[in-house]
């Protein structure tokens, strides 16, 4: 394959480090003619492959083995091979119906024609590290012949990958398909980090994300008010990502974790049983399991051994309907009601016949190397003929000759009862065939990649397939919608299933409600008459931390404990006053903790006065459009454009500051709405000071031998307003460093509230501000009052005259009003202000010039403008 160079990004150091892994496994051989040879390093690295040979090869990743066998290390020769134990029947079926679909789809011949699929298969053997060395050589190895028929160039041997299973392993693969573009579409990875596309652009799935599920979950404890759940783990991606998002998802409504712990992958009873003595001192009667199914196992191996029973389990997808639990006996007294969500099953025509078919006698057995130990682990046997170690001659099994029949043997591989991931697997292939059906057929000149080009159908690239990945939709066999989000997700559906036991004794899993999140609002459908909980009752369990308080009792909340612990205790003559942040509730047992109350975005007084910000800064551009559209007409020139252009973006400035008042006070958020409001208006109020002596000079300078309008040019305007910010800055900058404005509380004792407002810090640097605006605006009024009756045709000192008057009214009002306000309508009182002062600066300075521009043009002419000027008489 076409090695790729990395380059430092914001994932440098990941891509550093699987260039560095990369190397480990091919180098590069340069020549005089730089022509890259691709040339393997390490033999000793390659895995076991189950490989046929196709037109379009597609990569598969399934764990079957549970475990590998750890080697001590002595570092002073090279390592042995990985030696994976535990064969997983059911995952075997996975990778079993992978191919089945492959050879379904190239015996069918409709969706590519003339085009045979091959695949290329590992065994990741549950671990991130095995997964990781699998997907290096899905890339291309020794064996593959495109590196000869290339002269040694490198040569993708796959451009896509179906797998892993665990979301371990598939964050460690897509983080290096990624990096190379290639599509991974995985059937069992369920994390919903796998959802972020900026860590893993190339990741799709058929299983839903964790989210759609742990939602469905809470809406679970919800509906049967338990108030009191523990929280159990696996010590990876899937257990940590699940159980942490629905802990924090079920305290927003009130549920307590009575306890929340970990399984660990090193399986040691001691620190298994310290869970298992921890869920009986929570006294939580319903628990959450949120773990594959080797560490469920795990634990209920602990929880026999201990006597634990009485639990009414929760149980997450990946072990809702794990036959690994539900078909040994001796789980069935602690197990039995269990109920759980379990992805959409579906039956695949074929499929079992298929599944039995294998045998080691068959003349192409020889090259699956994943069937001789699936068939000695089946019949438990040992193949005659086969090469063993010293440990595995110590087991002694009884040989077999191959001959025995699959038909006669009852195990998950060969149950197509439950096909949930197998389906998963099944859907997975036939989504990537369609998208290269679509792909393959592709019109020239109405291409999807630049200049409308299609690509090469006899040279797939990886990232043209995923394009194509991402596009598809189409219903199956089974009437399903098949497509992916932005997230590259399913829709999500699942099952609600309840563990009952059948009258002779096996275990079924009946399906008791339905949860659909294919829309905005995700709904959970239940069938309650139908479930049976654990004990074999119908009545749902209870479980809350502390019983509901009869008539006569109290609740006491119980120190250092969850709120949703307490003691009822008789009511006493003597009442206890709450703390300042609790107040009691309505039945007066206990105290409940205060309500925050800030300016919120989301009330409707804020919602009011945003849309009340946002029109005045558009009509403020609005202005600005207009101004400039017109900037050459007499109006506009004669009003000081320039001046004009400045005082409408400080007017934006005005409105726009107003936001910052809306929204939970911060520390930054305080430090910016006070000093944005003082900076503004001073810029504002420094642009009409600057307008008006331009026309009280202007018209000085009409007296004879007057040369004062050359001390008062483009120049000295620009200074005189520079100057007056600057002053106002340089307040502002002294008053955050010194006493900076910071967000404090109110508890008020009578209050079923606590007031959260911004508190000025220096209430002389606050007054200082103000007053300088204050200054600023009865200095401008004074001039302008002066120079209204100056003529027309220079004399805009009316309008500001009139807008100085509403400005220095609203603000006079504002200092009682302000202070009189209670709690968050003192900060309306204030956001008020400063809206109405802008509305009226832009109402009164500009709406007479746009009504002249835009409605009475005829007046917008230097000869009737010079025509309204009277005689002035000095």
């Amino acid at each position: 394959m076409t090695l790729v160079e990395p380059v430092l990004t914001w994932r440098g150091a990941r891509l550093v480090l699987l260039s560095f892994l990369w190397n480990g496994f091919y180098s590069y051989d340069s020549h005089q003619d730089q022509s890259p040879k691709c040339q393997l390093i390490s033999s000793a690295t390659s895995l076991p492959v189950l490989e046929k040979r196709g037109d379009i090869m597609l990569g598969g990743l399934f764990s079957l083995h549970d475990t590998v066998v750890e080697h001590n290390l002595s570092f002073t020769s090279q390592p042995p091979s990985t030696k994976c134990t535990r064969f997983n029947f059911r995952t075997f079926r996975w990778m079993q119906t992978m191919i089945f679909a492959i050879q379904e789809i190239n015996r069918e011949g409709k969706l590519l024609p003339n085009i045979t699929v091959g695949y290329k298969i590992y065994d990741s053997c549950s671990l991130p590290h095995q997964a990781l060395k699998a997907a290096v050589e899905l890339m291309g190895n020794k064996n593959d012949s495109s590196i000869e028929e290339n002269n040694g160039t490198c040569h993708e041997s796959v451009p896509v990958v179906i797998g892993d299973g665990g979301s371990t392993q598939s964050l460690v693969v897509a983080h290096f398909l990624g990096v190379f573009h290639v599509p991974q579409v995985s059937y069992f990875s369920s994390c919903a980090c796998l959802s972020d596309k900026r860590e893993f652009p190339a990741f799709l799935r058929t299983m839903p994300s964790d989210f759609f599920q742990v939602d469905a979950l809470v809406q679970l404890v919800r509906h049967f008010g338990w108030t009191w759940v523990g929280v159990i783990a696996g010590d990876d991606a899937y257990g940590h990502s699940g159980a942490n998002i629905f802990a924090n998802e079920v305290r927003k409504f009130g549920v307590c974790v009575a306890l929340h712990k970990i399984i660990p992958k090193n399986r040691e009873q001691t620190n298994i049983l310290s869970i298992i003595s921890s869920i009986r001192l929570s006294g939580a009667q319903v628990i959450l399991v949120f773990a594959v199914e080797q560490d469920a196992v795990a634990l209920f191996d602990e929880a026999l051994r201990a006597g634990l029973t009485g639990i009414q389990w929760l149980a997450s997808e990946a072990w809702s309907t794990a036959a690994v639990l539900s078909t040994p006996r001796k789980y069935h007294h602690i197990l039995q009601g269990t109920v759980g969500f379990a992805i959409r099953q579906a039956h695949i025509p074929g499929l079992q016949d298929f599944l039995v078919r294998l045998n080691p006698s068959r003349p192409d057995a020889q090259e699956d190397p994943f069937l001789i130990p699936f068939w000695e682990e089946v019949f438990q046997c040992s193949l005659s003929g086969q090469d063993k170690d010293q440990e595995e001659k110590a087991e002694e099994k009884p040989p077999c000759n191959g001959t025995e029949n699959l038909n006669n043997v009852t195990n998950i591989y060969s149950d197509v009862s439950q096909l949930r991931i197998s389906y998963n697997v099944y859907k997975a292939v036939y989504a990537v065939v369609h998208a290269l059906k679509n792909m393959k057929s592709c019109v020239k000149g109405k291409g999807p990649f630049p200049l409308q080009t299609c690509p090469d159908a006899d040279n797939i690239q990886p990232w043209q397939l995923l394009y194509y990945i991402k596009q598809i939709r189409y219903v199956d066999l089974f009437a399903d919608e098949i497509k992916f989000d932005e997230n590259g997700d399913p829709a999500a559906m699942y099952d609600l299933v309840n563990w009952q036991l059948k009258p002779n004794g096996d275990m079924e899993f009946l399906t008791v409600g339905k949860f659909e999140g294919v829309t905005t609002k995700q709904k959970l459908q239940l069938q309650e008459e139908d479930i049976l909980w654990n004990g074999n009752q119908t009545k749902v369990p209870l479980s809350v931390c502390s019983s509901i308080c009869h008539p006569g009792t109290r609740k006491a909340i119980r120190p250092n404990f969850p709120v949703c612990c307490y003691d009822c205790v008789s009511y006493a003559i003597d009442c206890v006053q709450c703390p300042p942040e609790f107040w009691s509730n309505a039945e007066r047992t206990t105290c409940v903790p205060k309500q925050v109350e800030f300016l919120s975005f989301n009330d409707t007084m804020g919602i009011t006065l945003v849309v009340i910000s946002l029109i005045g800064s558009l009509s403020t551009c609005a202005v600005v459009f207009i101004f400039f559209y017109h900037r050459t007409t007499p109006i506009v020139r004669a009003n000081n454009s320039d001046l004009s252009f400045l005082l409408l973006f400080s007017l934006t400035l005005c409105f726009l500051c107003s936001l910052t008042f809306i929204g939970q006070p911060s520390k930054w958020s305080c430090m910016l709405r006070h000093t944005a409001f003082g900076i503004s208006f001073v810029l504002c109020i420094s642009c009409i000071l600057g307008k008006t002596i331009v026309v009280l000079i202007a018209f000085k300078t009409a007296l004879p031998g007057s040369d004062i309008m050359k001390w008062f040019g483009p120049a000295q305007q620009k200074s005189i307003i520079t100057i007056c910010t600057l002053a106002q800055v340089i307040i502002c900058t002294v008053w955050l460093i010194v006493a900076p404005p910071a967000p404090r509380q109110i508890l008020p004792r009578e209050k079923p509230f606590v007031i959260l407002f911004c508190d000025e810090g220096s209430e002389i640097a606050f007054a200082l501000v103000l007053s300088y605006i204050g200054l600023l605006a009865c200095l401008c009024l004074l001039l302008a009052f002066l120079a209204r009756k100056l003529p027309d045709s220079f004399n805009e000192a009316r309008l500001i005259t009139f807008s100085m008057l509403i400005f220095c009214a609203v603000w006079v009002a504002f200092i009682p009003a302000y202070i009189s306000s209670p709690g968050k309508y003192a900060t309306v009182t204030e956001v008020f202000a400063i809206l109405a002062s802008s509305y009226g600066l832009l109402g009164c300075i500009f709406a007479p010039k746009c009504y002249i521009i835009l409605l009475r043009p005829e007046k917008n002419t230097r000869k009737h403008l010079m025509s309204k000027a009277p005689s002035v008489k000095f």
